[in-house]
């Protein structure tokens, strides 16, 4: 993946021009090199993001030539807008870190029968790997996990010999709801919500 990026001398408040322009500002670091601030086409940076996101390198090129992870965004509260970006620059020969999204794939048999509901308790893993192994995100088989009892643990988790999980492997990360079990607490939370009735309620009600 490849972005076009320009430096840019404009800092603080006068940034709002850029983004007048569909510019996003953004910042290069890293470990090796000095903080750089460049700007580039918002819909060229979503483009990228959206295929890349946190853990594909992209390179960055035009009037900086630097590979990078996108590493956050600044969003405005309200419009949820970019507002800048930041991004980590990165060499193909020395190993990072990063937050690897877990999705689930497939359908349990469980699913299925409507018994159990599948549920992602921990939605990234911190790996480390040099940046073009980084996996995009891992995969887990739903159509695996077929008794309730069945849990996918951060061992269990399949990825290439390049890249190493740093998180502890008895972490649990996907398990099985019973569906019975969810009826039965929402009828509970429900009967409690009844019965317990506000004194002024009560007084009315007396009325």
């Amino acid at each position: 993946m490849k972005l076009a990026v320009k430096k840019r001398d404009l800092l603080g408040k006068k940034v709002k021009s850029l983004r007048k322009l569909w510019l996003v500002p953004a910042v290069v670091y890293g470990k090796h090199v000095e903080p750089q601030t460049i700007s580039c086409v918002k819909n060229d940076l979503l483009k990228v993001y959206k295929t890349s996101g946190y853990t594909t390198p992209v390179e960055l090129t035009g009037e900086i030539n630097q590979l990078i992870l996108i590493n956050s965004f600044q969003l405005d509260p309200i419009s949820d807008e970019i507002i800048t970006a930041d991004f980590l620059a990165v060499s193909r020969t020395e190993k990072v870190s990063a937050a690897v999204p877990v999705v689930i794939v497939g359908e349990s048999p469980l699913e299925k029968l409507n018994e159990g509901r599948v549920q992602l308790v921990k939605d990234t893993v911190e790996v480390e790997a040099f940046p073009q192994d980084l996996p995009h995100q891992i995969e887990v088989d739903a159509s695996l996990l077929t008794t309730i009892n069945d849990v996918v643990f951060v061992k269990d988790l399949k990825v290439s010999n390049k890249v190493e999980i740093l998180d502890d492997e008895e972490l649990p990360v996907v398990t099985i709801a019973l569906l019975s079990d969810e009826v039965e607490e929402t009828s509970a939370e429900a009967a409690t919500d009844t019965a317990t009735v506000p004194e002024e309620n009560k007084s009315e009600e007396a009325k």
